[in-house]
């Protein structure tokens, strides 16, 4: 369990050098593996795998920004610098997904033959196992770190691991039968499409984080339900509430009665924060305004 923001943001710097470190190697290794084994697919793959490279950088600054304290030009955090890494992550996803199109796409046009060796093949498995596992890592380190850039990260790293194994099948297929030659451009095409649609899904929640968009009715119902179970609270209004960096920010108004001291308002007022702090995931800050209930104030003012 991590105690501190130093501790989430040395988790995330660790597992994404880790990745730093199995791409460079990957790069050579396919890239050696698609020369000597006359595979054009895994020369291209070993091209695709530089841009996880880049997605690392962009990562590496954006955990380490994305997790700095609140300061004087930054009041509300720095979260929104982790949104905007992972709204980069999402682009060079798509960027993956393109260029794998295009190049499958012509393939398929061009009838582009290959006849690659079984090094090669054994090329390409070892990417699609190291790739996996690094995707399975970086998935865990950010869910417990709660970073959505770590996340997208790790999503890059599958689109890598996808595309491996369209080279894997292609190699498979041209070895078995040279007459399948093209399988590999259309195994390629179809992991485009899904590389496509998981980095349209990450940049489309880092624009939704930018823009200020409201999370899911449940968390606000939630949210609710907590501040009216508080005893004291009369009612409650003007509840708003955005994310940034995964983690949510809210303000609300409450009503209590309007005849209670100012320190027993503001004893009700940390109260539902204690609330929402225990029954929200994900909650960084909140922000409780106290109204007053003037009808029962003056009630009371009228018997007395």
């Amino acid at each position: 369990m991590l105690t501190s923001e130093t501790d989430a943001t040395r988790a995330g710097t660790s597992v994404t050098l880790i990745g730093v470190l199995a791409n460079s190697v990957l790069i050579v290794f396919k890239l050696a593996g698609g020369i000597l084994g006359q595979s054009q697919a895994l020369i291209a793959d070993a091209a695709h795998s530089v841009s996880d490279l880049f997605s690392d950088a962009v990562v590496l600054v954006g955990i380490r920004t994305g997790r700095r304290a609140a300061d004087h030009d930054h009041p509300f955090g720095h979260g929104r610098f982790e949104t905007l890494s992972s709204g980069v992550v999402g682009i060079l996803l798509l960027g993956a997904a393109l260029y794998l199109g295009v190049e499958a796409g012509s393939s398929i046009y061009h009838h582009t033959e290959s006849h690659p060796t079984w090094l090669a093949l054994i090329a390409a498995g070892f990417s699609i196992l190291v790739k996996e596992s690094l995707y399975r890592y970086t998935m865990h380190v950010g869910r417990r770190i709660k970073s959505q850039v770590i996340m997208a990260n790790a999503w890059h790293q599958r689109s890598d691991a996808l595309s491996s194994v369209a080279v894997f099948i292609g190699v498979a297929g041209a070895r078995l039968n040279p007459d399948w030659h093209i399988l590999d451009a259309y195994a390629a095409l179809i992991v485009s499409l899904l590389v496509l649609k998981v980095g349209a899904e990450v940049l489309w929640r880092s624009l939704q984080e930018l823009t200020d968009t409201a999370p899911p009715p449940e968390v606000l119902d939630k949210m609710g339900r907590c501040i009216s179970g508080v005893d004291g609270v009369l009612g409650h209004h003007d509840l708003k509430v955005r994310t940034s960096g995964g983690q949510y920010q809210m303000e609300a108004h409450i009503v209590v009665n309007g005849s209670l001291t100012v320190i027993e308002g503001h004893g009700i007022a940390k109260a539902v924060e204690f609330c929402l702090n225990e029954e929200i995931e994900d909650l960084s800050q909140v922000i409780i305004h106290v109204d007053p209930d003037r009808r029962q104030a003056s009630r009371v003012e009228e018997e007395e």
